[in-house]
């Protein structure tokens, strides 16, 4: 898949599914900075979402591993997909990482991400991050959730 096409996922409770991952969809098209980091959304459904980045020589650290830094914006950018998939805008209210492998240059990562609650206007995402080549966890993901009221 190029990297603004997604699969198109239905299922889940709530607002109408199709109209949902539109919407997320859009989202994704409109994030130059996952696009220039070379991710590609790879499933998004009403709840959840896939998203794959390959880790390039500019994103490796001084102890040649992959920087945090990167592995976050990976993560927080499935956790995006995922609880903006019920079409509405929602942003991070908060986020926690843990790191519990490297990753090195020329692994493919791989985040997917799940909302395990959402209640009024707040949710709770996870979002595991593993090494595709042999499913590695390299770090989990927990972002809060806040859905904003359009102007």
């Amino acid at each position: 898949m190029s990297e603004t096409s997604v699969a198109d996922g239905t299922g889940g409770e709530g607002d109408d599914p199709g109209a949902g991952v539109a919407f997320a969809r859009q989202m994704w098209a409109d994030d130059e900075a996952s696009r220039r980091l070379g991710m590609a959304a790879v499933l998004v459904e009403q709840d959840h979402a896939v998203v794959r980045m390959a880790i390039r020589d500019d994103m490796v650290n001084g102890h040649a591993i992959c920087h945090g830094g990167y592995i976050f914006t990976l993560a927080d950018s499935c956790f995006a997909l995922a609880c903006n998939s019920r079409g509405r805008l929602t942003v991070a209210a908060g986020a926690d990482i843990s790191f519990t492998a490297p990753g090195r240059l020329g692994d493919v990562l791989v985040a997917e991400g799940q909302v395990r609650s959402a209640f009024g206007r707040s949710g709770i995402t996870d979002v595991t991050v593993k090494r595709e080549s042999d499913g590695q966890i390299i770090a989990e993901f927990r972002g809060r959730s806040r859905t904003l009221t359009r102007p």
